[in-house]
């Protein structure tokens, strides 16, 4: 019999209890192996990069924003992106499988719901989260889509609606509906309050 290759898994910076029970969790599985532990934010598309991993698991804390993660998985298609989140909300759920993660999980989550998410994700499937009404309602505002986070990146670069539309190849129109819908999701007026928000 064939012995399979274990599953590569990399480790981003988490709280130290956190990120402590995580490689405990993921040592003691045979089927897996830890590649990288306590990676920073910063120097997390370099070592996907240098390991390749099966699995990559990231704190949902260290995120600067939802295009980080899309442009990682982007960059890494091969990867699969778990996301690990104090307490998130179905929107929050919904936005990160939306910019490429293959689950997103509350911290609290059992042991062995983690190590499933694991091994589903090496394989590509998605893992979602238990729906409880109470700890996944929607707490905060209403979140981008994939196109308005794009949107809003140009947008606080300074660029115009006609550069944006032409980085973009879409029309100007479609551009200001964006901006308009980003406006009312963030609660700003103006587009010296969205670069103030960076």
């Amino acid at each position: 019999m064939l012995k399979r290759a274990p599953i590569t898994v990399a480790l981003g910076r988490f709280e130290d209890i956190v990120g402590r029970g995580l490689r405990t969790l993921i040592e003691n599985d045979a089927a897996l192996e830890l590649v990288a532990s306590g990676v920073p934010p910063d120097q997390f598309a370099p070592a996907l990069e240098a390991y390749k991993p099966n699995v990559a698991i990231l704190n949902f804390g260290s995120l600067h924003s939802a295009s980080e993660l899309r442009d990682l998985h982007r960059t890494h298609p091969d990867t699969r992106l778990i996301v690990l989140a104090n307490r998130p909300t179905t929107t929050e759920v919904r936005q990160m499988l939306s910019f490429g993660a293959t689950a997103c999980l509350s911290k609290s989550s059992e042991e062995r719901d983690v190590l499933h998410a694991i091994h589903l994700a090496s394989r590509g499937l998605h893992v979602l989260p238990p729906v409880d009404s109470e700890s996944y309602a929607p707490s905060g505002p209403e979140l981008l889509t994939p196109r308005e986070a794009d949107v809003l990146e140009l947008l606080q670069a300074g660029r115009s609606n006609a550069e944006i539309a032409e980085i973009l190849h879409v029309g100007i129109e479609t551009v200001r509906t964006h901006a308009r819908r980003i406006y009312r999701k963030l609660g700003v007026s103006t587009r010296r309050e969205l670069r103030a928000r960076r």
